[in-house]
């Protein structure tokens, strides 16, 4: 099939054109400006992705690339697809960090494809980042992303805090599950991993496991900086204040919704 053919074949599908010429461009291992001056060159494989894509499969999945805040990471269907609303919540933490001398002590956890805690040591080599998921699978893509951008990052495998006993941080970010277990827009989004979306009920289960055990592990002054839903701010800002943290307030997403909150724990 010729990048002509797939690109009226993805406008039948129903796929957008951007999106179409991003998946011919990485089948053929060229930009888009080739594209346009190679309407009748081969593309191997073009025909079954674009069904796949207007089948609902993500592009990125399609491709094995995303970019997030300036980096182009590798993902699989074992690790959350890093959405820009997330770059709110890197935002926020750079903005904490360009306040803290010498070496900040920095911890990402459920850290997925490595997307957070890679663009902070990105834009903030100085500070010391560690990253802990449960998934060995998804531990795995985030070491070769931070391997492949040369981003020493300290990699741990286990559950929230689990992996790291007494240590003391002056960050802590999360983008934990937090879909509610009824949303029906998570049939949409069946193509990633079901543990890193929901923890099912209200969606709040993990949002308030973090909460309560965070103070154990910040120091005096620290923040604990989490991605929620939209509709999740009052009760997330709620928790924080009744665990003791202060200056509990939030930040809004590109689109003006409430994306993230967080707090600072006093010691």
């Amino acid at each position: 099939m010729t990048v002509d053919e797939a690109l009226t074949l993805a406008r039948t599908l129903g796929v957008e054109r951007g999106d179409a010429q991003t998946l011919l461009g990485h089948l053929a291992g060229q930009g888009r400006a080739w594209l346009v001056t190679h309407g009748d060159a081969d593309v191997a494989g073009a025909e079954q992705a674009l069904h796949r894509l207007a089948a609902g499969e993500p592009l990125a999945h399609l491709t094995g690339w995303q970019p997030f805040h300036g980096l182009q990471l590798q993902v699989t269907p074992a690790t959350l697809i890093p959405r820009p609303d997330t770059e709110t919540l890197v935002d926020w933490a750079l903005t904490l960090l360009a306040g803290r001398p010498g070496t900040p002590r920095v911890v990402d956890l459920g850290t997925g494809s490595g997307a957070i805690a890679l663009a902070i040591k990105a834009a903030c080599p100085q500070a010391a980042l560690t990253a802990v998921d449960l998934s060995a699978d998804a531990l795995a893509v985030a070491q070769a992303n931070g391997a492949r951008l040369g981003l020493p990052v300290d990699w741990r495998h286990g559950r929230w805090f689990a992996p790291l006993a007494a240590e003391r941080f002056d960050l802590v970010v999360s983008n934990p599950p937090y879909i509610a277990g009824d949303d029906p827009h998570l049939p949409a989004l069946r193509h990633e991993p079901l543990g890193a979306l929901t923890p099912g009920g209200d969606g709040l289960a993990d949002l308030r496991t973090l909460i309560d055990a965070a103070p154990q592990h910040l120091l005096p002054g620290g923040w604990l900086l989490m991605e929620h839903g939209w509709d999740q701010a009052e009760p997330v800002a709620r928790a924080l204040s009744a665990r003791g943290f202060t200056e509990v307030t939030l930040r809004r997403d590109l689109a003006g919704r409430p994306r993230a909150s967080g707090g600072r724990w006093p010691g």
